[in-house]
């Protein structure tokens, strides 16, 4: 289950500036405006930019490669391999600016996290499709807590079986919490913006886990 308030993990992790529990029938959701100081978040933005191997990976969707629409990185224990989109992703090591926002992260969640995808928006033409982050190795119900640095973005979710959409849009230190049955029961969307806009860094902190069941819910059986 996702607290609306957070545990503490020591005088080192701030509490954030205000949360919100996200009414998602079939889901489970929590919105941390302000996780992060807004005086760390240049900071912690610069050195993910800096320290990251950002890469344009090749996607496979429907059948087609096509060069993902953003730069991305995937980092964490050295057994968290993790596919997606007909890619197969070795984890990179954690670096200390990424164990900086594990650990806020994982006091939010109240959850362990051995992984991240990290995703570079360079402006306002890099985007993210529908998608679930429901692949096997992900375990039954994944906790995913993904938290935004830079320019703020739209975030959009859809029901895969209902017609229900939700949007929210995500700023500069927010960390969003979101397990329980969602990811089989939802899709979610970084859309592209049509006026100017900054650089986003976005990391998405999961726990790789051994193949289960699939939900009722999910659209991949």
């Amino acid at each position: 289950m996702i607290g609306a308030s957070a545990p503490t993990v020591g005088s080192a992790v701030p509490m954030p500036g205000a949360s919100e529990r996200l009414a998602l029938p079939d889901g489970e959701g929590a919105l941390y405006r302000r996780a992060f100081p807004m005086a760390d978040c240049a900071r912690l933005f610069a050195a993910l930019r800096e320290e990251i191997a950002w890469r344009q990976q090749v996607i496979t969707i429907y059948g087609r490669a096509i060069p993902s629409p953003r730069l991305s990185s995937w980092h964490g224990d050295p057994e968290a391999i993790y596919s997606y989109s007909g890619l197969r992703l070795e984890p990179a090591p954690w670096t200390p600016t990424l164990r900086i926002v594990r650990e806020r992260a994982e006091a939010l969640a109240a959850t362990r996290f051995n992984s991240v995808l990290l995703n570079l928006y360079r402006d306002g033409q890099d985007s993210m499709g529908w998608h679930s982050d429901d692949e096997p190795e992900l375990g039954r119900n994944p906790v995913i807590a993904s938290a935004s640095f830079g320019a703020g973005r739209r975030f959009l979710m859809q029901h895969k079986k209902r017609r229900l959409r939700v949007e929210w849009r995500l700023e500069d230190g927010d960390v969003l919490v979101l397990g329980g049955p969602t990811q089989h029961c939802w899709r979610h969307h970084v859309p592209k913006m049509r006026q100017p806009t900054g650089a986003r860094i976005n990391l998405t902190f999961r726990a790789i886990r051994v193949r289960q069941l699939a939900s009722s819910c999910s659209d991949k059986g």
